[in-house]
């Protein structure tokens, strides 16, 4: 028999899928928040409802601009995966008060300081994304980011 993935494993797989859904042309990220071990909400990155996506518009306006990643957050069409599925959550009426997000990438300063206030106490990511800032906040609020790759195993229970 294979073994079975860690929990923390099989939930950053269902985000890496969720990031598939991405319109985002520069980085195509996924979040889970998981409580109790049940996913609550999901998001990945991508213009709002109803308004048009980059590729529909000829690209990306922070590369044309030549803006670098974690940078200048503003200029950008999308919403973040986290902020998504932090919003997934709200609309449905779901607590993440001491939840965990999977996140494909390290969360921005924009999704750190969200995700401090939503409740969330534990984050794992994947990769990791050019914002010390984002690093510095998670770090004061007591939040540990925990880097999980294919070779480790979290929670193995």
């Amino acid at each position: 028999m294979a073994e079975r993935p860690s929990w923390d494993e099989y939930f950053m797989e269902m985000a890496q899928l969720t990031a598939k859904r991405s319109t985002c042309m520069r980085r195509n990220v996924g979040a889970i928040i998981v409580k109790d071990r049940h996913i609550v909400a999901t998001g990945y990155n991508g213009a709002p409802r109803g308004i048009k996506h980059c590729a529909e518009r000829g690209g990306c306006m922070r590369e044309k601009l030549g803006v670098p990643s974690g940078e200048r957050h503003e200029l950008c069409m999308a919403l973040h995966a986290e902020q998504n599925a932090i919003i997934q959550a709200a609309t449905l009426g779901v607590s993440i008060e001491d939840a965990t997000i999977y996140v494909t990438h390290q969360p921005c300063v924009i999704c750190a300081k969200m995700i401090i206030n939503a409740g969330i106490k534990r984050i794992v990511v994947k990769e990791g994304y050019p914002d010390k800032l984002a690093v510095d906040i998670l770090d004061e609020a007591g939040l540990k980011v925990v880097m999980i790759d294919e070779h480790s195993a979290f929670n193995a229970d």
